[in-house]
């Protein structure tokens, strides 16, 4: 891509079509570009907006705390619905879209999590959620858990306010859920929550000035120039540079042969025959055929 369209990004997402929409605080500006850098179109915002996914370019959801409202926008980059927080709620700190119909709403003023229906304009759910807002980065609710990113951590809660998870996190900025897992986007890394093993780091530079991924690469922005990593080819890469791990079995000592003579070795088989048919009790027909060489002996 052009490099004047990268130079000023404060940060870049990825759609699953491949298409990059670029953020740039100056002017608050949301511009779409396809995966050849031809722009299909752009938003051009008075307040800060945070974008909060992209995964349906069909309707993408921006969450404003200056202007306390959030927007969806299509696939044109047009508005197609505002919601205004003013007069229904207090002060909304983070809201999180789950679907096309609700919102989740952390409400600084009454310290509660709301779950909004926005359709029908009514309150589903209130929940007690004492937390604090100030270094907030970013909300996820999934299957009956909050998920809460901050400067410096990333926080798991029950919807009755009980701390699940905590751990360190630099720099984070978003959440990526992509079916059953939740991701975290930092400036240089992208990280997988795991409930036993914690934050995994699934990719990495630290030379990249802003990350990303969707379905099918990893994304980054290194020196104003934009770079794709397939995702088989970084799982094939790490199975080849991880040591293989070869599990050994017990087995039988077998001692290595003692070379013989040939003669030795035939000699000793005739020896061990003759021993054997001597040995061995006679059948009815070798007992027949010892009486017939008996009588050809005696001439009769």
């Amino acid at each position: 891509m052009d490099t004047l369209k990268l130079k000023e990004a404060k940060d870049m997402l990825a759609d699953d079509y491949g298409n990059l929409y670029i953020y740039k605080n100056k002017d608050f500006s949301l511009t779409k570009y396809d995966s050849l850098g031809k722009q299909l179109g752009k938003l051009m915002l008075t307040v800060p907006y945070k974008v909060q996914t992209v995964q349906n370019p069909l309707s993408v959801p921006l969450f404003s705390e200056n202007a306390q409202e959030m927007k969806f926008v299509d696939q044109n980059m047009n508005e197609i619905q505002r919601i205004d927080f003013k007069q229904k709620f207090g002060f909304i700190k983070m809201a999180y879209a789950e679907d096309l119909q609700q919102l989740w709403l952390l409400d600084d003023s009454t310290k509660r999590l709301i779950q909004y229906n926005f359709r029908n304009n009514t309150t589903i759910n209130s929940y007690p959620f004492d937390a604090s807002f100030d270094d907030l980065m970013d909300l996820l609710v999934f299957e009956n858990k909050v998920y809460i990113l901050t400067r410096k951590h990333i926080r798991v809660y029950s919807l009755k306010f009980e701390k699940l998870f905590e751990a360190p996190l630099e720099n984070g900025k978003r959440f990526r859920r992509e079916n059953e897992i939740i991701l975290v986007v930092a400036d240089n890394s992208i990280l997988k929550y795991d409930p036993e093993k914690g934050m995994l780091k699934i990719f990495g530079d630290q030379d990249a000035q802003i990350v990303d991924k969707n379905i099918l690469a990893y994304f980054e922005i290194k020196a104003n120039k934009l770079y794709l990593y397939n995702l088989e080819k970084i799982k094939e890469t790490k199975l080849q540079t991880e040591p293989e791990i070869r599990k050994e079995t017990p087995s039988a000592v077998v001692e290595p042969p003692v070379d013989k003579p040939v003669e030795n070795e035939v000699k000793k088989a005739e020896e061990e025959q003759k021993e054997s048919s001597e040995k061995a009790p006679e059948t009815g027909l070798q007992k027949l055929m010892n009486e017939i060489s008996e009588v050809q002996v005696s001439g009769i």
